[in-house]
């Protein structure tokens, strides 16, 4: 048991002597004089590191341009297809869903979907405040370029589809807005005349005009078709091509449409899906450009 007991305090005195040392002064193996070393050492040493990085990434943002990304359409991974996107959208809680369910009428649950496009289209607002870089435009006038954005103007949506009217929500005849996203640079290319897809809705064929994006929304299947029933779109169901090329110009805001369900199926699921309309846009789901799915239901 002695024996026992000694080892166990040699190891015990060893490991206080390593602590700290009476003998020699040392603190964790070393002196005071050797820690001031490492210390001032390593000072140094993360000093110069942290200088070299932060001269690196100086350098480095002056290669970038405030404005401009240095790689863009074809060079850059988002590629030349803009995507279609849609509001309102669903609450954080369920942000990767694309249904918009409610139920309609005095005391229904639309007030989220009717809030979450009221703080979307309170945005452009904005561009009021921007009145030196946003310019009305024309087909015959001026056009968006790198120095002026053009105005979208809301006045020209009608009143079905505004904040008075709770965008139809309250009546159960719900306005969804499309907008295409925005990549730097891209313009819309038109179609030639004998070159339309067969695939494109005869309503916009029998009107086609090259100077404009079109949108076009169907249900998926002929049950949808039957239970989406008329729609109506504002200002129209088009996007004019002089909103084009986007050039991060302060005040710009994307256009968009509004697609009103005027008499929807109630309590069924309707799977619907928009598409926009140029001849550089494709049309692929799985990675999702130049169209959108959402889903509708209303009680």
């Amino acid at each position: 048991m002695a024996g026992k007991n000694s080892k166990e305090d040699k190891k015990e005195g060893g490991f206080l002597r390593f602590l700290y040392n009476p003998d020699t002064k040392e603190v964790l193996g070393r002196t005071g004089l050797s820690w001031f070393k490492i210390t001032v050492f390593y000072i140094i040493f993360y000093a110069c590191l942290t200088a070299f990085w932060t001269i690196m990434l100086i350098v480095f943002y002056q290669t970038l341009d405030g404005f401009e990304p240095k790689w863009t359409l074809d060079a850059s991974t988002i590629g030349t297809v803009p995507g279609l996107g849609f509001r309102p959208r669903p609450p954080e809680s369920t942000v990767d869903s694309t249904l918009i369910y409610f139920k309609a009428g005095t005391g229904g649950t639309w007030e989220n979907w009717v809030k979450d496009l009221e703080t979307f289209t309170k945005d452009y607002s904005r561009q009021a405040a921007d009145g030196a870089n946003v310019q009305s435009c024309s087909f015959d006038g001026p056009r968006a370029s790198k120095d002026k954005a053009c105005k979208f103007a809301l006045e020209d949506i009608s009143a079905n589809c505004s904040s008075a009217q709770k965008f139809g929500y309250e009546y159960g005849q719900p306005c969804v807005l499309l907008k295409l996203n925005k990549i730097y640079g891209w313009e819309p290319e038109p179609y030639s005349n004998d070159s339309l897809p067969q695939n494109m809705p005869d309503s916009i064929k029998k009107v086609y005009d090259g100077r404009n994006i079109y949108i076009s929304c169907e249900g998926e299947n002929v049950a949808d078709q039957e239970n989406m029933g008329p729609l109506a779109f504002y200002p129209g169901n088009y996007i004019q091509n002089y909103y084009y090329p986007y050039k991060n110009v302060p005040g710009y805001m994307s256009p968009f449409v509004f697609v009103q369900f005027m008499r929807p199926e109630r309590g069924v699921l309707i799977n619907l899906e928009c598409k926009a309309w140029a001849a550089n846009i494709k049309h692929d789901r799985q990675d999702r450009v130049g169209s959108v799915h959402f889903e509708l239901m209303i009680d």
